[in-house]
């Protein structure tokens, strides 16, 4: 066990945490998991978040302080949002191929959809500004008059949960600010009012970002004997951060086998419950993980192969599986990302400069799996309330996907509030989130596997791009 590379520990931890859950629910053994072996696992959050922001300030000032010249920070920048706009773009475009096709909504019982329908219908009539949105009317044809009842009582159901449930009150109110937000909302909230508060609180990562952007910039435009110093303060001390990364990791595949077993057993009573929750919405479920196999097998391996070519298929995931298994555990990008530098870094030869610079955007603005499963949840909803959604519809679902991922807080279930505004863009229920919502963590996992693979992806290419990329490291 002890010359065993990291990432096969990691996935050892993963599956005794599943199996360990399983036996501790059947066993009555719960309230224990939860009291004293899931603590472990919020622990080991906590270790990487709190190491994660300070490592993207110290990392972004590093990587610019370093540059040659502003011109390459600019070009550098713009390959970046180019290259994860293109990915995002690709990534909703794959989710809507792939639930188009497999048609998951279309799988559940024929009056079930029909008492959905009408149940659509309903609200429709009872929300102002919104229509109908394939023209379509099963409220007024007498065949299905004898869903009406069953569908007005399942309608005031619906939305008397997503009140009641506090997490589910809490996205949909977030998700109506942002949608009265004015449009230069985002660019507000990008620049820091307070970069300690900012520092101190993880969904605020753009205005953490934003100041290590200006302050590298500045740090290039002084004086170079006045800038040393402050330059050798800040690449000592983001040695010493990546340092805490290595010693907290010694100890991943114990923390992943907490955290797994406390996520489980906090979901699930009864064994029983257990096997629902991987067995739960399961046609949804296996299209949406296809979607996500696919960029994570074949799209990002293809972009390698085009762009890189000296990377074999099975060496690029055996050099980012630390940070892929851990993704997968912690379900945050920002949880990830010490990992992912040390990744990118130590085992595909990306320089300092370039990881210092494109992870720490990456794992904020890129979400890729996000955006992919925005794609298919909204559609698979449509699907499953018989609502036929046009080409237009769907192309509006792309753009605001898009949209949404950037700035989408790089934390666990940050994507359900931009499903809400999706879900509003189109002119669908927001309330019915609260559908996929049972099985919304173990796919999160997957999406933010899909998230991190496409941040040392794109971190590899713009380092191509520019030169900086080691290619002895790479080709070992």
């Amino acid at each position: 066990m002890k010359n065993l590379p990291l990432h096969w520990k990691i996935i050892i931890g993963l599956f005794l945490g599943i199996i360990y859950a399983f036996f501790s629910v059947k066993w009555g053994w719960s309230k224990f998991t939860i009291d004293w072996i899931d603590p472990f696992g919020t622990i080991f959050i906590r270790l990487l978040k709190f190491i994660a922001v300070p490592l993207v300030l110290l990392s972004i000032i590093s990587g610019i302080s370093t540059l040659p010249d502003l011109s390459k920070l600019g070009r550098m920048g713009a390959k970046t949002m180019l290259a994860y706009m293109v990915t995002t773009v690709a990534a909703v475009g794959v989710g809507l191929l792939i639930v188009n096709i497999a048609q998951p909504g279309a799988t559940i019982d024929q009056d079930q959809r029909i008492k959905n329908r009408i149940k659509y219908e309903l609200w429709v009539q009872q929300t102002d500004g919104v229509e109908i949105l394939d023209g379509k009317n099963y409220l007024s044809d007498p065949a299905y008059a004898s869903f009406r009842d069953a569908a007005a009582t399942a309608l005031v159901d619906e939305l008397s949960m997503a009140e009641e449930d506090p997490s589910l009150s809490k996205k949909l109110a977030d998700a109506s600010q942002m949608k009265e937000a004015g449009p230069l909302k985002f660019f507000v909230d990008f620049v820091p009012e307070n970069i300690f508060m900012s520092l101190s609180d993880g969904k605020l990562m753009l205005q953490v970002i934003f100041f290590a952007i200006f302050f590298g910039i500045v740090l290039l435009m002084i004086p170079r004997e006045k800038a040393e110093p402050v330059m050798a303060f800040m690449d000592g001390t983001n040695e010493v951060f990546l340092k805490m990364v290595e010693v907290v990791m010694n100890a991943a595949p114990f923390f992943v086998f907490a955290l797994m077993a406390g996520v489980i057993a906090k979901m699930a009573s009864t064994t029983a419950e257990v096997i629902e929750i991987f067995k739960g919405l399961a046609a949804y479920s296996l299209v949406l993980v296809a979607g996500l196999g696919f960029m994570i097998f074949v799209f990002y391996p293809l972009m390698m192969k085009i762009f890189v070519r000296d990377l074999p298929y099975a060496a690029f995931f055996r050099k980012i599986s630390p940070a892929q298994f851990l993704a997968f555990s912690t379900s945050s990008s920002a949880a990830t990302l010490p990992v992912t530098l040390e990744c990118v870094r130590d085992n595909l030869g990306v320089s300092k400069n370039v990881s210092n610079f494109v992870l720490p955007i990456g794992a904020t603005v890129n979400m890729d799996g996000t955006s992919l499963y925005q794609a298919v949840a909204v559609v698979f909803m449509a699907q499953m309330h018989f609502v036929d959604l046009s080409i237009a519809q769907q192309a509006t679902i792309v753009l605001t996907a898009t949209l949404a991922s950037i700035g989408s807080a790089a934390v666990p279930s940050a994507g359900l509030v931009m499903m809400i505004v999706v879900l509003q863009s189109v002119g669908l229920n927001p309330a019915w989130i609260a559908i996929i919502f049972p099985v919304d963590r173990i796919l999160d996992m997957c999406r933010t596997v899909v998230n991190v693979t496409g941040d040392a992806t794109v971190s590899t290419l713009i380092a191509k791009s520019e030169g900086d990329l080691d290619m002895e490291i790479l080709k070992s």
